[in-house]
């Protein structure tokens, strides 16, 4: 089964989020499935290899972390959107930590998360089809990114980035120098129907100085300005 738009796995527990969630996606165009409960999102993933999940944190048989968790491991895995009653902000960011691509708190919006899913899918390039001559390759200093296959290399070495961190690198290496503010990254980085909390960019600039920096605790390419926001250094 294929979509224009992409394929997407909603889990959760809940049979009404279930039924309104694809409801409104398939009307929107695209592929919907559903899974209530860890293994058998699990399962639907292995059969169908979606292109995105929204994923419900508080489910059955396995929790939405270990779903997460292993879906991270997988070969191509998938995106995912987390979805939760929680509404703390050290539940949103322990999920974003997780290497989630966004994350929405119930109760929603469902043209909110339809909103969302479309920002993702556009973000990972995983609802278009067709072949097409991709963007040429970005080499700044030591980091080389190919837009196109969402790939990148630091050192000569292939670093595994989550959507929302590849996205991250390919932006600063687009603006190498330049000073840019948790605001503006907001502003440029995450869709109109995000809530705009800063904390959020200083979460993926962490983990994404754990994957391109020697030591990420004394970053030399991803480097802070303090009081101004970040730079990066070729």
């Amino acid at each position: 089964m294929s979509s224009t738009e992409g394929c997407v796995l909603v889990v959760d527990d809940d049979p009404i989020v279930r039924d309104v969630l694809h409801r409104y996606l398939t009307r929107e165009g695209f592929s919907v499935s559903a899974a209530a409960d860890g293994r058998a999102a699990l399962d639907a993933v292995e059969a169908s290899a979606p292109d995105l999940v929204l994923l419900d944190l508080m489910l059955p048989r396995i929790d939405g972390f270990e779903v997460f968790r292993r879906l991270r491991v997988a070969d191509e895995p998938p995106a995912v959107i987390m979805l939760t009653a929680r509404g703390q902000e050290t539940d949103r960011v322990v999920g974003l930590e997780s290497g989630a691509d966004d994350y929405v708190a119930k109760p929603f919006s469902p043209r909110e998360v339809v909103a969302r899913v479309r920002a993702v899918l556009r973000r990972t390039g995983a609802a278009s089809n067709g072949a097409r001559e991709g963007p040429p390759r970005i080499e700044v200093g030591c980091v080389e990114i190919d837009p196109g296959a969402r790939e990148a290399w630091v050192d000569g070495a292939p670093v595994t980035l989550t959507p929302r961190e590849f996205d991250l690198l390919h932006f600063f290496a687009e603006h190498p120098r330049i000073v840019f503010s948790r605001l503006q990254l907001l502003d440029e980085l995450w869709d109109i129907a995000y809530d705009g909390d800063p904390s959020t960019v200083t979460v993926h600039v962490r983990r994404l100085r754990e994957k391109i920096e020697a030591d990420p605790s004394r970053p030399e390419r991803l480097v802070t300005v303090w009081g101004a926001g970040y730079r990066f250094e070729p």
